[in-house]
């Protein structure tokens, strides 16, 4: 069986194959690389209040611009780099969400000396376990969500609130939220 003849989540199921890829390689899958950790906290701060497809076609362009997501030479970005991403038409040209990729990269680098890594910091909140959707009651926020971007807050993090986090949450796999008929709900 391919994965075309796969049952798919419902929002996978919409003819986008960029979207059909991200759901069968990467959405839902636990990950614990460091640097992919990062980079999606990162495009998902650029995702608050747009389509997740939107940063998913520009997900390049921001590697790009974002020198491969490097948290040290991001948090080194003066105002003649912070100018030229405003300028740069192939990535999310929004002030407050650059100036807040640029402390979050500060603030990540605090995260990393005091935990060791980002993923043991992140994987912490559950215990490093994966929690899995089990009724298809899908939420924008969870108690969870909530006790993590108030930490994120309180570290001084910027646009990762709840909902933003919880979508992280998904996309890295800390929480599998694949619909109970999906061929991935349980990472087969």
């Amino acid at each position: 069986m391919t994965n075309n003849e796969k049952t798919r989540c419902t929002w996978a199921q919409n003819g986008i194959d960029i979207y059909k890829r991200y759901h069968d390689m990467e959405w839902g899958t636990p990950c614990y690389d460091e640097h992919t950790l990062i980079e999606m906290l990162i495009l998902e701060s650029f995702h608050a209040g747009l389509s997740w497809l939107i940063v998913l076609k520009k997900r390049e362009d921001f590697r790009i611009a974002f020198d491969q997501f490097d948290m040290k030479k991001i948090s080194q970005y003066d105002e003649n780099k912070f100018n030229e991403l405003m300028c740069n038409k192939k990535i999310i040209r929004n002030k407050l969400k650059i100036r807040a990729t640029i402390n979050n990269a500060q603030k990540i680098l605090e995260i990393i000396k005091e935990w060791g890594s980002f993923t043991e910091y992140i994987w912490h909140f559950t215990d490093h376990e994966i929690i899995y959707n089990i009724d298809n009651q899908f939420k924008d926020k969870t108690a969870l969500s909530d006790t993590i971007a108030k930490d994120m807050k309180k570290r001084g993090i910027k646009f990762l609130g709840s909902v933003t986090v919880y979508a992280y949450l998904q996309a890295v796999g800390i929480v599998n939220d694949h619909e109970l008929k999906c061929y991935r709900h349980y990472g087969i």
